[in-house]
């Protein structure tokens, strides 16, 4: 009989790694695959064969420039800003804290934390310089990735992530998700026709932002504790 309960306790304890493996195989397949094109980006735009692909899509973006759209698009790009996703991850951690849910605090705290410091050493690595913007002033940093881009997807990524994990319906579930893409989109692509970056940079940020998250889901899935029966 004690036999019995102790074999039973530990079938308890391996099914939790049993439906843990098939996702977590598949997110470190996802992560191996987006370094791979991220190292096949990065040496395209060292060897300066990605500068046509550049040049002809920031040609064919600002001719639909217009004064209308460029306010709309200053105003998207300011939601993908250090100073907006700054406040708005403050908000995030306060109202995770004051709830009690220290959990998502600091994976939001964790995901930003890395996305800072990846955008910096990246850009401190490769040293591109900015394109000569369309409208506005250039920042003063390099342009390869773009931080926006990373940070907007890690940021707003993670916030849909964990807005999700909590909500049963599906319809609510792909509309919050699909608004997230849509605003990461968005916050791209307006650095695009501001002429602030090149497409390789923008496609660059997402990629190092979905490796960056693929890193963290892996270490989430490795350390989360196993559901109580």
């Amino acid at each position: 009989m004690r036999l019995s309960k102790k074999r039973l306790k530990d079938d308890r304890d391996i099914k939790p790694v049993e439906e843990m493996a098939l996702p977590l195989a598949a997110t470190l397949a996802c992560a191996v695959l987006l370094l791979i094109a991220f190292a096949w980006l990065a040496r395209e735009v060292l060897e300066g064969s990605a500068q046509q692909f550049d040049l002809r899509s920031r040609q064919f973006v600002h001719q639909f420039a217009s004064p209308p759209v460029t306010m709309a698009m200053e105003r998207v790009t300011f939601l993908g800003s250090p100073a907006i996703l700054s406040v708005l991850f403050a908000i995030v951690v306060v109202i995770c804290i004051a709830s009690k849910r220290r959990r998502p605090a600091a994976w939001v705290a964790i995901a930003m934390g890395g996305a800072f410091v990846l955008d910096f050493t990246l850009k401190q690595a490769f040293h591109r310089a900015r394109p000569v913007p369309f409208f506005g002033l250039a920042p003063h940093s390099y342009s390869f990735p773009s931080g926006h881009a990373l940070g907007s997807l890690c940021f707003y990524g993670v916030l849909a992530g964990l807005l999700t994990a909590r909500i049963r319906d599906r319809l609510v579930r792909v509309l919050i998700w699909a608004a997230c893409a849509a605003l990461v989109i968005a916050i791209g692509f307006s650095r695009i026709y501001l002429g602030v970056h090149y497409a390789t940079d923008v496609i660059a940020g997402y990629i190092a932002a979905a490796i960056w998250i693929s890193m963290l889901l892996v270490a989430d899935r490795m350390y989360r504790p196993a559901d109580p029966k």
